[in-house]
């Protein structure tokens, strides 16, 4: 345990400054802090990893990237890791700034070290009590944040804006997108920041108890009810509740949402007083809300309400190479606990970015997890994932159903080296010209010497 009074801590500082680097690391590592240090914003983004840090301190002028931009970075990928600014300018317009853009905190150089000791302590131990109860945890295994293709940025941006607002949000698309992802990372921006966020999936709650896991009871309200309970309105206050697969929600239960979202208040079950709340509602769903609303098992009244604002989060198919972003996240991810694997070969890699995904980012996740937990390689290969190269080849097995020439037998390494040549290293494509699985061609490519 640290002297702060919590378990080892992992603090990053980014700044071009060798003395405050200097002073930060000594200052901390007396508490017991471990203490990794960066001269630059483009250094940082090149060998850290986000989530593994309690803390990070970051000038606001660097060389090249500015603190501010790096926060935006780090906030895109790790939106619940405390971002502290420090800088040699006191102006009030840049703490504001700074703040706005998503800063934890800012403190002033030269700063004192005991305030930076109350800043660290202050921030890691205000996190506790939330991660401990569950109402807000830094699940490093759920963040899948992370990507740069144009249709997440886009996405991130516009959460990013919706955040600064009160506007209740419903958030679409298919299962294992990152739809709690995107709820996250808007309650890790605005006012509501660092304030409880609550999660219920509507569709794992029976029917008869959805009311009282969201309004609460009184004691005696229902056979079982021995004692008082508040409920997930209550414990989101001030914060954010997110009501997953708000699809699910029986119609008795969607009336009171309704009516909680039009009065601010709710009343428990078996009480005959209402209690004002005060809570931001982010909804989620995979589902047609609109079919469901002319199936009359979806008001439409609440589907206004919620769809204030509509997010639509892109599967993983539409994403590029993003997949390859996320698989090297969660490869990390899984790789840190013991002597798993810790890379892709480049036939693994070339699987991974070609398979659909229909189960998206979560998919995926699994897919890693599975091949981490099963493989004895340093590597992981094609082999590693039998799922995604059995679908490989099922494609593979439909192109050659329709087409006759070559086959494995007569490929000779030389003519599947020419292939590649042409087809630009295009295992995919050089696999369909030479009317070979995938997965052959794989397995042909590792008895070819290097």
């Amino acid at each position: 345990m640290s002297p702060l009074g919590l378990r080892t801590l992992r603090i990053a500082v980014v700044d071009d400054d060798e003395g405050v680097r200097e002073l930060v690391r000594t200052t901390l590592e007396k508490v017991g802090a471990t203490v990794d240090l960066f001269s630059s914003s483009q250094l940082f983004l090149d060998r850290a990893i986000f989530t593994d840090y309690d803390v990070i301190f970051c000038d606001l002028m660097l060389p090249g990237m500015s603190g501010i931009d790096l926060l935006f970075e780090v906030r895109g990928k790790a939106p619940a890791v405390p971002f502290v600014i420090i800088s040699g300018q006191a102006a009030v317009s840049d703490a504001i700034e700074a703040m706005k853009a998503g800063a934890t905190d800012f403190i002033v150089k030269p700063f004192r070290i005991q305030s930076l000791l109350d800043v660290v302590r202050r921030l890691t131990q205000d996190a506790t009590p939330r991660m401990a109860s569950g109402i807000w945890r830094r699940e490093k295994e759920q963040n899948f944040a992370v990507g740069n293709s144009a249709s997440w940025k886009s996405l991130l941006e516009k959460a990013r804006r919706v955040a600064e607002l009160s506007s209740t949000v419903l958030i679409r698309g298919e299962t294992g997108t990152g739809k709690e992802v995107i709820a996250k990372y808007i309650a890790s921006f605005g006012p509501r920041a660092g304030k409880p966020f609550v999660t219920l999936n509507c569709a794992a709650i029976p029917d008869d108890l959805i009311e009282s896991e969201l309004f609460g009871h009184v004691r005696g309200a229902f056979s079982g009810a021995t004692n008082a309970r508040r409920g997930l309105f209550e414990e989101a206050e001030g914060g954010t509740l997110l009501l997953d697969e708000i699809g699910s929600m029986p119609m008795a239960a969607q009336s009171k949402v309704l009516r909680a979202l039009e009065e601010f208040q709710i009343r428990r079950v078996g009480d005959n007083r209402n209690v004002a709340v005060d809570v931001r509602i982010l909804t989620s769903t995979n589902l047609d809300l609109e079919a469901a609303i002319a199936r009359h098992i979806f008001r439409d009244d609440l589907y206004y309400r919620l769809a204030v604002v509509t997010l639509w989060v892109p599967p993983l198919r539409e994403r590029g190479e993003d997949k390859l972003a996320l698989a090297d996240h969660f490869l990390r991810m899984f790789s840190r606990p013991s002597q798993y694997p810790r890379r892709l070969s480049a036939e693994a890699k070339d699987l991974i970015l070609h398979d659909p995904f229909p189960g998206n980012a979560r998919e995926l996740k699994h897919s890693i997890e599975q091949a981490c937990a099963l493989s004895t390689r340093d590597e992981l290969v094609a082999d590693d994932f039998p799922l995604l190269l059995a679908r490989a080849d099922a494609v593979s097995a439909g192109e050659m159903a329709t087409v006759s020439g070559l086959t494995a037998r007569t490929v000779t390494p030389d003519r599947l080296k020419e292939v590649l040549e042409k087809t630009g290293g295009n295992r995919v494509e050089a696999a369909r010209q030479l009317h070979i699985s995938r997965s052959t061609l794989y397995r042909m490519l590792r008895k070819i010497p290097e």
